[in-house]
């Protein structure tokens, strides 16, 4: 996770905690610690992780950027 994300992750981890304790079931935290997983290992290549997060906030502006379909990015890359 990026240095800036750091606040991000506490607060959810605090406010599912939060939640769990009121209503004694943990499937919250394990969701958010499975989507934050999922950030760490995207963001292990730090320069890529801040082109997907850019990318991103041009889609979600309505910019347009150049996308590829995934059976494209698989055949692209080997997978």
């Amino acid at each position: 996770m990026l240095p800036e994300e750091a606040g991000d992750f506490d607060r959810e981890f605090r406010a599912a905690m939060s939640a769990a304790t009121e209503t004694l079931d943990l499937t919250g935290v394990l969701d958010l610690l499975e989507r934050w997983r999922r950030v760490a290992r995207s963001s292990r290549d730090e320069r890529a992780h801040r082109r997907m997060l850019e990318h991103a906030d041009r889609l979600t502006d309505g910019d347009d950027v150049a996308t590829e379909a995934w059976p494209a990015t698989r055949a692209r890359l080997g997978l």
